[in-house]
């Protein structure tokens, strides 16, 4: 293979009601909305495309492992612990459905949250030392 994958652009998000998904969204994440219509809406949020797509009722992006635990398939990154202790305040005050900050074994910490229809998304207290070089996050 003579080139590579640079990014990912877009993710998409299965969702039942878009109009209410995209203002939960909005609303309780600070995404942007830049599009939307009856079957999708297309935001800018955590430097990326996210595709809300409306779907049949549950349907979410979870999965579970060979243990049988749901996972998430989409981990956000936070500046530090003291950025992720701040947004799991601010997403318990804003009645987000958040999980107790965990240590995992790993560098940092981390929390899962939910949105409207049960997409399970986890935040990490680590940001990439490579974004934090290119937009000189210190």
């Amino acid at each position: 293979m003579s080139e590579k994958l640079w990014r990912v652009g877009t993710t998409y998000i299965p969702v039942v009601n878009v109009e209410l998904s995209s203002n939960w969204y909005v609303n309780k994440l600070g995404a942007e909305l830049s599009y939307k219509d009856d079957d999708k809406a297309i935001l800018d949020l955590a430097n990326q495309s996210i595709f809300l797509v409306k779907a049949n009722e549950n349907q979410s992006a979870n999965f579970y492992d060979i243990y049988g635990v749901e996972r998430f398939s989409i981990t956000f990154e936070v500046n530090g612990i003291h950025a992720l202790e701040a947004i799991h305040k601010e997403f318990i005050d804003k009645d987000i459905r958040v999980g107790e900050i965990e240590n995992r074994g790993h560098a940092g910490r981390n929390f899962v949250f939910y949105d409207l229809d049960g997409n399970k998304f986890d935040i990490w207290s680590e940001l990439s030392p490579i974004f934090k070089e290119k937009y000189q996050i210190f």
